[in-house]
């Protein structure tokens, strides 16, 4: 049975947005919701990087564009975004850490959106998602890329796992998918 839901689908499909009307839908009715998603940033009609967003309202950069004459060892890039690590790590990782802490035996659910690229350069980050996804107490309502070139360890690792539900978003279904992945999530929560 499965203990998590993730959503994967090529960039700019919807997964976010469908992740924020489920736990629209899911809210009322469950215990807590933690977490964060990402946002693209844009300036003059153009994205120039993302943020992450906490559910709480609390928002870091989670990266920029760089210029290539910045390029030092200690940066982080993806394609022609510079990751900012820091400020990813400092946001994101208290939400993770307490997760799975709590002691009142209630499941809760725990929002990363995602599991992508730019955030798997954080160590912590990606030990952090391991340890959430062996533990008993919290549903990871999650989106993961598409595989697209070298294949990154984590994302194969939960597409994989046998416990964790993956909806393949479309243009085609993006709408009518909710309540299925509202009802997943249900279930992973009983």
């Amino acid at each position: 049975m499965a203990k998590h839901v993730l959503l994967t689908g090529p960039p700019g499909i919807g997964k976010t947005t469908l992740i924020q009307k489920t736990i629209e839908v899911l809210r009322p009715s469950v215990g807590p919701i933690d977490g964060f998603y990402t946002e693209e940033v844009r300036e003059g009609g153009r994205r120039i990087g993302f943020d992450v967003v906490t559910l709480s309202g609390r928002r870091g950069v989670l990266s920029r564009i760089g210029s290539s004459s910045s390029v030092t060892r200690h940066e982080y890039r993806v394609g022609q975004y510079v990751v900012d690590l820091a400020s990813f790590e400092q946001l994101v990782l208290p939400l993770l850490r307490y997760a799975d802490l709590d002691s009142s035996g209630v499941k809760k659910v725990c929002v990363i959106d995602e599991i992508g690229k730019m955030e798997l350069f954080s160590q912590p980050f990606t030990q952090a998602v391991r340890q959430i996804l062996s533990g008993s107490g919290t549903v990871i309502l999650g989106t993961i890329p598409v595989p697209k070139g070298k294949p990154l360890g984590l994302v194969e690792e939960i597409r994989n796992r046998k416990e964790v539900k993956v909806f393949s978003i479309t243009r085609e279904n993006r709408d009518s998918v909710l309540q299925d992945v509202v009802t997943a999530v249900q279930n992973c929560l009983k």
